[in-house]
Protein backbone atom coordinates (compact mmCIF):
# COMPACT_ATOMS: atom_id res chain seq x y z
CA UNK A 1 0.00 0.00 0.00
CA UNK A 2 1.00 3.60 -0.46
CA UNK A 3 2.34 5.31 2.68
CA UNK A 4 0.48 8.28 4.14
CA UNK A 5 2.09 11.41 5.63
CA UNK A 6 1.69 11.65 9.40
CA UNK A 7 1.65 14.71 11.62
CA UNK A 8 5.42 14.87 12.22
CA UNK A 9 6.24 15.00 8.53
CA UNK A 10 7.50 11.44 8.17
CA UNK A 11 5.79 8.78 6.11
CA UNK A 12 3.76 6.21 8.01
CA UNK A 13 2.41 2.91 6.62
CA UNK A 14 -0.96 3.12 4.93
CA UNK A 15 -4.00 2.24 6.99
CA UNK A 16 -6.46 -0.50 6.07
CA UNK A 17 -9.07 1.99 4.92
CA UNK A 18 -6.73 3.83 2.55
CA UNK A 19 -7.67 1.69 -0.46
CA UNK A 20 -11.31 2.79 -0.24
CA UNK A 21 -10.15 6.41 0.09
CA UNK A 22 -7.93 6.11 -2.99
CA UNK A 23 -10.81 4.82 -5.06
CA UNK A 24 -12.83 7.93 -4.24
CA UNK A 25 -10.09 10.41 -5.23
CA UNK A 26 -10.20 11.97 -8.66
CA UNK A 27 -7.10 11.47 -10.83
CA UNK A 28 -4.79 14.47 -10.75
CA UNK A 29 -2.62 16.60 -13.05
CA UNK A 30 1.12 16.57 -12.33
CA UNK A 31 3.93 18.81 -13.59
CA UNK A 32 7.57 17.81 -12.98
CA UNK A 33 10.27 20.46 -13.52
CA UNK A 34 13.98 19.77 -13.80
CA UNK A 35 16.59 18.15 -15.98
CA UNK A 36 19.43 15.68 -16.10
CA UNK A 37 19.27 12.23 -14.56
CA UNK A 38 17.21 13.45 -11.61
CA UNK A 39 14.12 14.34 -13.62
CA UNK A 40 14.15 11.19 -15.75
CA UNK A 41 14.51 9.09 -12.58
CA UNK A 42 11.47 10.77 -11.03
CA UNK A 43 9.44 10.37 -14.22
CA UNK A 44 10.01 6.61 -14.25
CA UNK A 45 8.25 6.38 -10.91
CA UNK A 46 5.41 8.73 -11.80
CA UNK A 47 4.80 6.99 -15.15
CA UNK A 48 3.54 3.87 -13.37
CA UNK A 49 0.69 5.90 -11.87
CA UNK A 50 -0.50 7.47 -15.13
CA UNK A 51 -3.89 6.27 -16.33
CA UNK A 52 -3.40 4.15 -19.45
CA UNK A 53 -5.48 4.76 -22.57
CA UNK A 54 -8.86 3.09 -22.19
CA UNK A 55 -8.65 2.96 -18.40
CA UNK A 56 -10.46 5.21 -15.94
CA UNK A 57 -10.34 6.04 -12.25
CA UNK A 58 -8.15 4.59 -9.53
CA UNK A 59 -8.09 1.18 -11.21
CA UNK A 60 -6.07 2.64 -14.07
CA UNK A 61 -3.85 4.93 -12.01
CA UNK A 62 -3.97 8.17 -10.05
CA UNK A 63 -2.44 10.60 -12.58
CA UNK A 64 -4.71 11.82 -15.38
CA UNK A 65 -2.09 14.09 -16.97
CA UNK A 66 1.69 14.22 -16.53
CA UNK A 67 3.85 16.99 -18.01
CA UNK A 68 7.62 17.38 -17.76
CA UNK A 69 9.29 20.79 -18.11
CA UNK A 70 12.91 20.23 -19.09
CA UNK A 71 16.00 22.43 -19.08
CA UNK A 72 17.61 23.17 -22.47
CA UNK A 73 20.97 24.76 -21.67
CA UNK A 74 23.30 21.77 -22.07
CA UNK A 75 26.27 22.53 -24.31
CA UNK A 76 28.41 19.43 -23.89
CA UNK A 77 28.68 15.98 -25.47
CA UNK A 78 26.38 14.92 -28.28
CA UNK A 79 23.82 17.59 -27.37
CA UNK A 80 26.44 20.33 -27.52
CA UNK A 81 27.73 19.19 -30.90
CA UNK A 82 24.22 19.14 -32.36
CA UNK A 83 23.46 22.51 -30.80
CA UNK A 84 26.47 24.02 -32.53
CA UNK A 85 26.24 22.15 -35.83
CA UNK A 86 22.48 22.46 -36.38
CA UNK A 87 21.74 25.66 -34.44
CA UNK A 88 19.13 23.76 -32.44
CA UNK A 89 18.34 23.31 -28.77
CA UNK A 90 20.19 20.51 -26.94
CA UNK A 91 18.09 17.33 -27.10
CA UNK A 92 19.77 15.11 -24.49
CA UNK A 93 17.71 15.81 -21.36
CA UNK A 94 14.47 15.76 -23.34
CA UNK A 95 15.42 12.42 -24.91
CA UNK A 96 16.11 10.94 -21.46
CA UNK A 97 12.66 12.06 -20.31
CA UNK A 98 11.00 10.52 -23.38
CA UNK A 99 12.67 7.19 -22.67
CA UNK A 100 11.69 7.40 -18.99
CA UNK A 101 8.03 7.93 -19.93
CA UNK A 102 7.99 5.45 -22.81
CA UNK A 103 5.58 2.52 -22.94
CA UNK A 104 7.06 1.24 -26.19
CA UNK A 105 8.92 -1.98 -26.87
CA UNK A 106 12.30 -2.39 -25.20
CA UNK A 107 14.12 -2.48 -28.56
CA UNK A 108 12.85 0.97 -29.55
CA UNK A 109 13.87 2.39 -26.17
CA UNK A 110 17.33 0.83 -26.59
CA UNK A 111 17.54 2.36 -30.06
CA UNK A 112 16.78 5.86 -28.75
CA UNK A 113 19.40 5.37 -26.03
CA UNK A 114 22.04 3.91 -28.34
CA UNK A 115 25.32 5.83 -28.45
CA UNK A 116 27.58 5.28 -31.45
CA UNK A 117 31.09 4.04 -30.62
CA UNK A 118 32.51 4.03 -34.15
CA UNK A 119 32.69 6.34 -37.14
CA UNK A 120 34.46 9.67 -36.93
CA UNK A 121 31.32 11.73 -37.53
CA UNK A 122 28.92 9.62 -35.46
CA UNK A 123 31.14 8.58 -32.55
CA UNK A 124 29.74 9.83 -29.25
CA UNK A 125 26.39 10.79 -30.74
CA UNK A 126 23.20 9.33 -29.37
CA UNK A 127 20.65 7.98 -31.88
CA UNK A 128 17.75 9.66 -30.09
CA UNK A 129 19.53 13.00 -30.29
CA UNK A 130 20.10 12.55 -34.02
CA UNK A 131 16.47 11.54 -34.48
CA UNK A 132 15.33 14.76 -32.79
CA UNK A 133 17.76 16.76 -34.93
CA UNK A 134 16.25 15.18 -38.07
CA UNK A 135 12.70 15.91 -36.94
CA UNK A 136 13.66 19.49 -36.12
CA UNK A 137 15.06 19.98 -39.62
CA UNK A 138 11.94 18.44 -41.19
CA UNK A 139 9.41 20.42 -39.14
CA UNK A 140 11.43 23.57 -38.49
CA UNK A 141 10.09 23.47 -34.92
CA UNK A 142 12.05 21.91 -32.04
CA UNK A 143 9.06 21.75 -29.68
CA UNK A 144 6.99 20.00 -32.37
CA UNK A 145 9.87 17.56 -32.98
CA UNK A 146 9.81 16.66 -29.29
CA UNK A 147 6.07 16.02 -29.40
CA UNK A 148 6.35 13.84 -32.53
CA UNK A 149 9.18 11.79 -31.05
CA UNK A 150 7.14 11.37 -27.86
CA UNK A 151 4.29 9.90 -29.92
CA UNK A 152 6.64 7.41 -31.55
CA UNK A 153 7.81 6.27 -28.12
CA UNK A 154 4.21 6.22 -26.82
CA UNK A 155 5.13 8.28 -23.78
CA UNK A 156 2.81 8.38 -20.78
CA UNK A 157 3.03 12.14 -20.52
CA UNK A 158 3.87 15.37 -22.32
CA UNK A 159 7.36 16.82 -22.53
CA UNK A 160 8.08 20.53 -22.93
CA UNK A 161 11.40 22.33 -23.25
CA UNK A 162 11.47 25.11 -20.64
CA UNK A 163 11.93 27.55 -23.53
CA UNK A 164 12.58 27.34 -27.25
CA UNK A 165 14.94 30.33 -27.11
CA UNK A 166 18.62 29.59 -27.66
CA UNK A 167 20.11 30.86 -24.41
CA UNK A 168 23.45 30.48 -22.66
CA UNK A 169 23.98 30.03 -18.93
CA UNK A 170 26.16 32.66 -17.25
CA UNK A 171 27.35 32.21 -13.67
CA UNK A 172 28.82 34.82 -11.38
CA UNK A 173 31.36 33.09 -9.14
CA UNK A 174 32.38 33.84 -5.58
CA UNK A 175 35.61 35.52 -6.75
CA UNK A 176 33.63 37.97 -8.90
CA UNK A 177 34.44 36.28 -12.20
CA UNK A 178 31.83 35.26 -14.78
CA UNK A 179 31.74 31.87 -16.50
CA UNK A 180 29.70 31.22 -19.65
CA UNK A 181 28.22 27.90 -20.71
CA UNK A 182 26.96 24.95 -18.70
CA UNK A 183 30.04 22.79 -19.34
CA UNK A 184 32.43 25.53 -18.22
CA UNK A 185 30.29 26.31 -15.16
CA UNK A 186 30.24 22.66 -14.12
CA UNK A 187 34.02 22.41 -14.56
CA UNK A 188 34.77 25.57 -12.58
CA UNK A 189 36.32 25.23 -9.13
CA UNK A 190 34.53 28.34 -7.83
CA UNK A 191 31.20 28.39 -6.02
CA UNK A 192 28.27 29.94 -7.91
CA UNK A 193 26.82 33.15 -6.49
CA UNK A 194 24.19 33.91 -9.12
CA UNK A 195 23.00 32.32 -12.35
CA UNK A 196 21.55 34.22 -15.31
CA UNK A 197 20.60 33.55 -18.91
CA UNK A 198 21.95 35.37 -21.95
CA UNK A 199 19.84 36.78 -23.47
CA UNK A 200 17.80 37.21 -20.28
CA UNK A 201 14.10 36.51 -19.79
CA UNK A 202 13.41 33.99 -22.56
CA UNK A 203 9.74 33.19 -23.07
CA UNK A 204 8.32 29.82 -22.02
CA UNK A 205 6.07 27.68 -24.16
CA UNK A 206 2.46 28.78 -23.49
CA UNK A 207 1.65 25.13 -22.77
CA UNK A 208 4.11 25.16 -19.87
CA UNK A 209 2.50 27.96 -17.87
CA UNK A 210 -0.98 26.57 -18.60
CA UNK A 211 0.11 23.15 -17.32
CA UNK A 212 1.47 24.73 -14.12
CA UNK A 213 -1.75 26.69 -13.60
CA UNK A 214 -3.90 23.56 -13.97
CA UNK A 215 -1.66 21.18 -12.01
CA UNK A 216 -2.71 19.60 -8.73
CA UNK A 217 0.87 18.59 -7.93
CA UNK A 218 4.08 20.33 -9.07
CA UNK A 219 7.58 19.05 -8.39
CA UNK A 220 10.94 20.78 -8.76
CA UNK A 221 13.91 18.41 -8.57
CA UNK A 222 15.84 16.31 -8.08
CA UNK A 223 18.72 17.53 -10.22
CA UNK A 224 21.81 19.72 -10.21
CA UNK A 225 20.84 22.79 -8.21
CA UNK A 226 21.90 25.42 -10.73
CA UNK A 227 22.26 23.73 -14.12
CA UNK A 228 19.15 21.50 -13.91
CA UNK A 229 16.76 23.31 -11.55
CA UNK A 230 17.44 27.04 -11.28
CA UNK A 231 18.00 27.34 -15.04
CA UNK A 232 14.30 26.47 -15.59
CA UNK A 233 13.31 29.12 -13.07
CA UNK A 234 15.10 31.87 -15.03
CA UNK A 235 12.61 31.52 -17.87
CA UNK A 236 10.19 34.46 -17.90
CA UNK A 237 6.82 33.60 -16.39
CA UNK A 238 7.69 30.26 -14.78
CA UNK A 239 8.50 31.64 -11.27
CA UNK A 240 5.30 33.72 -11.31
CA UNK A 241 3.26 30.72 -12.45
CA UNK A 242 4.72 28.67 -9.59
CA UNK A 243 4.13 31.44 -7.04
CA UNK A 244 0.46 31.66 -8.09
CA UNK A 245 -0.12 27.94 -8.64
CA UNK A 246 -3.11 26.33 -6.92
CA UNK A 247 -1.47 22.89 -6.82
CA UNK A 248 0.76 21.45 -4.12
CA UNK A 249 4.33 22.55 -4.84
CA UNK A 250 7.06 20.12 -3.71
CA UNK A 251 10.82 20.44 -3.75
CA UNK A 252 12.43 17.01 -4.17
CA UNK A 253 15.84 17.44 -2.60
CA UNK A 254 18.99 15.82 -3.97
CA UNK A 255 20.61 13.00 -2.02
CA UNK A 256 24.23 14.14 -2.23
CA UNK A 257 26.03 17.44 -2.56
CA UNK A 258 27.57 18.12 -5.95
CA UNK A 259 30.93 19.61 -6.85
CA UNK A 260 30.79 23.26 -7.96
CA UNK A 261 27.02 23.48 -7.45
CA UNK A 262 26.05 22.52 -3.92
CA UNK A 263 29.09 21.46 -1.88
CA UNK A 264 28.40 22.11 1.79
CA UNK A 265 24.80 23.21 1.21
CA UNK A 266 22.07 21.82 3.47
CA UNK A 267 18.57 21.00 2.24
CA UNK A 268 17.27 24.36 3.48
CA UNK A 269 20.12 26.19 1.77
CA UNK A 270 19.12 24.54 -1.53
CA UNK A 271 15.69 26.10 -1.13
CA UNK A 272 17.19 29.45 -0.15
CA UNK A 273 19.40 29.48 -3.27
CA UNK A 274 16.33 28.79 -5.41
CA UNK A 275 14.39 31.58 -3.68
CA UNK A 276 17.33 33.95 -4.33
CA UNK A 277 16.62 33.46 -8.04
CA UNK A 278 12.80 33.25 -8.04
CA UNK A 279 12.47 36.26 -5.70
CA UNK A 280 9.39 34.58 -4.24
CA UNK A 281 8.54 31.47 -2.20
CA UNK A 282 7.42 28.67 -4.53
CA UNK A 283 7.31 25.56 -2.30
CA UNK A 284 4.73 24.14 0.09
CA UNK A 285 6.67 20.97 0.95
CA UNK A 286 10.15 19.51 0.68
CA UNK A 287 10.88 15.79 0.33
CA UNK A 288 14.24 15.08 2.00
CA UNK A 289 16.04 11.77 2.45
CA UNK A 290 17.17 10.95 6.00
CA UNK A 291 18.04 7.26 5.53
CA UNK A 292 21.72 6.50 6.21
CA UNK A 293 24.12 5.32 3.50
CA UNK A 294 26.61 2.47 3.70
CA UNK A 295 30.18 3.22 4.72
CA UNK A 296 31.34 2.11 1.26
CA UNK A 297 29.05 4.65 -0.42
CA UNK A 298 30.08 7.43 1.96
CA UNK A 299 33.77 6.73 1.33
CA UNK A 300 33.28 6.70 -2.45
CA UNK A 301 31.50 10.07 -2.45
CA UNK A 302 33.88 11.56 0.09
CA UNK A 303 36.72 10.87 -2.34
CA UNK A 304 34.90 13.16 -4.76
CA UNK A 305 34.34 15.80 -2.09
CA UNK A 306 30.62 15.02 -1.85
CA UNK A 307 28.48 14.01 1.13
CA UNK A 308 24.82 13.35 2.00
CA UNK A 309 22.75 16.53 2.11
CA UNK A 310 21.89 17.49 5.67
CA UNK A 311 18.17 17.51 6.43
CA UNK A 312 17.95 20.66 8.56
CA UNK A 313 14.23 20.26 9.16
CA UNK A 314 13.70 23.22 11.49
CA UNK A 315 15.40 25.63 9.09
CA UNK A 316 13.25 24.30 6.23
CA UNK A 317 10.08 24.77 8.25
CA UNK A 318 11.21 28.29 9.21
CA UNK A 319 10.98 29.06 5.48
CA UNK A 320 7.29 28.13 5.60
CA UNK A 321 7.96 24.79 3.91
CA UNK A 322 6.72 21.53 5.40
CA UNK A 323 9.55 18.99 5.50
CA UNK A 324 8.77 15.36 4.70
CA UNK A 325 11.58 13.01 5.69
CA UNK A 326 12.03 9.34 4.91
CA UNK A 327 13.99 6.69 3.04
CA UNK A 328 14.01 7.89 -0.57
CA UNK A 329 17.41 6.58 -1.71
CA UNK A 330 18.61 3.59 -3.70
CA UNK A 331 22.25 2.55 -3.35
CA UNK A 332 23.87 0.95 -6.37
CA UNK A 333 27.01 1.98 -8.25
CA UNK A 334 25.63 5.51 -8.11
CA UNK A 335 23.20 6.79 -5.50
CA UNK A 336 19.81 7.52 -7.06
CA UNK A 337 16.34 8.28 -5.78
CA UNK A 338 14.18 5.20 -5.30
CA UNK A 339 11.69 5.97 -8.05
CA UNK A 340 8.70 4.07 -6.69
CA UNK A 341 9.05 5.28 -3.10
CA UNK A 342 9.45 8.90 -4.17
CA UNK A 343 6.45 8.74 -6.52
CA UNK A 344 4.27 7.12 -3.86
CA UNK A 345 5.35 9.70 -1.28
CA UNK A 346 4.51 12.57 -3.63
CA UNK A 347 1.08 11.18 -4.47
CA UNK A 348 0.45 10.48 -0.81
CA UNK A 349 1.23 14.11 -0.01
CA UNK A 350 -1.25 15.25 -2.61
CA UNK A 351 -3.95 12.94 -1.26
CA UNK A 352 -3.37 14.25 2.26
CA UNK A 353 -3.73 17.79 0.93
CA UNK A 354 -7.23 17.10 -0.47
CA UNK A 355 -10.24 17.11 1.89
CA UNK A 356 -11.63 13.60 1.94
CA UNK A 357 -15.34 12.70 1.77
CA UNK A 358 -16.99 11.91 5.09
Amino acid sequence: MTPSPNVNGKLAPAQSGDVDVLASIQPIRVVAIGGGTGLSTLLRGLRRHVIAPGQTGAAGGSIADLAAVVTVTDDGGSSGRLRTGFNMLPPGDLRNCMVALSEEEALLVRLFNHRFVGGEALKGHNFGNLFLAALTEITGDFALAVQLASKILATRGRIYPATTANTTLVAEMEDGSFVRGETNITASKQHIVELTLDPPGPAPLPETTVAIQKADLITVGPGSLYTSLITNLLVEGIPAALADARGLRVFVCNLMTQANESLGLTAAEHIEKIYDHTRAPIFDCALVNTAPFSQETLARYKAEGAAPIVADVERIQALGVRCITGDFASEENVVRHATDRVAEALLSLRRADVPQPA
